[in-house]
């Protein structure tokens, strides 16, 4: 009796017995669907056909994508004007792999009413109507439902996006761009919606060693953004203040007997308003001294942000390796995140630094903190520091704005924050924070959208950085093109 029932149940859910599998590949629904398939991303996709791309979409449309998440009929219409076809002189291509290609009809009571057709994609950049390398692959899930005889895109799946696999010995999409620009190795981490949704690692650490997923980049000054939260972290905390003088805890010897140390503040340092230069080193006399008023104008600088690390162990008591971990590195998970070459630094996943002719350069390990400079991390953690951050990075609302905010002038539509640096000036009332990192074979970005929450992570063990981030930013990255015109 019990098998009765779920026999009935079976047939109720699945229908009667004559299950029919996939299609056969010379079958007319086959040819039919196939056709379908390159119709609507030939004319829709390739050639922007927006007329003939929303009469073959259903209304009530569901696409699923790996990196770009969840997006109704609405919101996937306009990203396809918004980011595949804004720019006809340079835009993204898709083509079918056409022998990855299955078929699956879907009947009820006996009557075809829709189908799924599975297979896999690739993607090209075409810019002056030639299609150059394949910059992506993914598989794909279409359920395609048949209305008043015109087939319609119901339900979508796009995943498993990987970087193109190498045809007849050479190098793909993204490994030959490295290997173009004699760059060994790129990280990469996306930030979609305050969520890191992609981590990946293309090359080598050393031209021979494949680069594992969790490698060791150093970030040069993409330190600073995680001391300038840290710094704010103590202040929600009661613990400092931004305007608070710091000359109580820290005056250098070499600007002791200047009465301009007394206007140092954090606001200041995290704003390059100090009037130091970047380094003493750097000057003819190698000491540290004040180059105009603080306050009064911008200008960068390491040196400030080593004058506030040495001011708040001594307020503290503590190590800037004990506040940010406190404060930052345990709350967000960053474990594998370093100030210096410590014991626990595994160098056999650490990236060996190139210069422009592409030339090793001999590794420089430090062992002390530097506030401003030499951290050594992986995308992975790099990148939940943006997500985190992206979310409000667990600071007082007021507190978070104000880190937005425009402390200092630096040029047209472009500022200073707490930290940050800001670009304003975006399509949809976007603005965008971002640091960088430059020292000898390192190249390094990080950028998020405080409004829509996106943001990325590009790390690069080489000098050559020009060709490569202009790939990822113009044809890759969420409002990166903007920000490769406003460079």
């Amino acid at each position: 009796m019990a098998g009765t029932k779920i026999l009935t149940a079976l047939i109720l859910i699945f229908g009667t017995f004559g299950v029919k599998g996939q299609v056969d590949r010379n079958s007319p629904l086959f040819i039919e669907l196939k056709k379908q398939d390159s119709d609507f991303f030939e004319k829709g996709f390739n050639q922007c056909d927006l007329i003939y791309l929303e009469a073959h979409i259903a209304k009530d449309l569901k696409f699923y994508h790996d990196q770009g998440g969840f997006q109704d009929r609405k919101v996937f219409f306009e990203n396809i004007k918004k980011n595949i076809c804004s720019s006809p002189d340079k835009k993204p291509i898709r083509k079918v792999d056409e022998t990855s290609l299955e078929l699956f009809p879907l009947y009820n009571n006996g009557k075809l009413y829709g189908v799924i057709q599975k297979g896999s994609h690739h993607f090209y950049i075409r810019e002056n109507r030639k299609v150059g390398l394949p910059t992506s692959t993914a598989k794909f899930t279409h359920v395609w439902i048949l209305e008043q005889g015109v087939w319609k895109l119901s339900e979508a799946l796009s995943y498993d996006h990987q970087d193109p696999q190498p045809e007849d010995g050479q190098a793909g999409g993204m490994e030959q761009l490295l290997i173009d620009n004699k760059v060994p190795a790129l990280g990469l981490g996306i930030i979609e919606n305050g969520k890191l949704t992609r981590i990946q690692v293309y090359g080598t650490l050393d031209k021979k060693t494949k680069a594992p997923y969790n490698t060791i980049f150093k970030v040069a000054s993409l330190t600073k953004p995680i001391v300038a939260m840290t710094t704010l972290k103590l202040v929600d905390k009661g613990l400092l203040e931004l305007d608070e003088p710091l000359y109580p805890y820290w005056v250098d010897p070499d600007v002791k007997d200047d009465p301009r140390t007394k206007k140092l503040t954090p606001r200041l340092i995290l704003s390059h308003q100090t009037g130091f230069p970047n380094w003493r080193y750097l000057s003819d006399k190698d000491n540290l001294t004040f180059e105009f008023d603080p306050g009064s104008q911008y200008q960068y600088s390491g040196e400030g942000f080593e004058y506030l690390r040495r001011a708040l162990e001594v307020k503290l008591g503590k190590s800037l390796e004990e506040l940010t971990k406190e404060f930052l590195f345990d709350p967000i998970g960053m474990t594998d995140t370093r100030f210096w070459w410590d014991q626990s630094v595994d160098e056999t996943r650490y990236a060996r630094n190139f210069d422009e002719n592409g030339e090793q350069i001999t590794t420089n390990k430090y062992y002390e903190a530097n506030a401003a400079a030499n951290l050594l991390t992986t995308v992975e953690d790099y990148a939940k520091f943006i997500a985190y951050t992206s979310n409000g990075a667990g600071l007082s609302n007021e507190l978070f704005l104000e880190m937005q905010e425009h402390q200092v002038m630096v040029g047209e539509n472009n500022y200073f924050g707490l930290g940050w640096e800001i670009l304003t000036g975006f399509s949809n009332d976007e603005t965008l924070l971002l640091h960088s990192g430059k020292d000898p074979g390192v190249s390094t970005l990080a950028v998020f959208f405080p409004k829509s929450k996106n943001g990325f992570v590009v790390f690069l063990n080489g000098d050559n950085k020009n060709k490569v981030l202009e790939e990822l930013l113009t044809n890759h990255l969420y409002g990166g093109r903007e920000l490769w015109n406003k460079r």
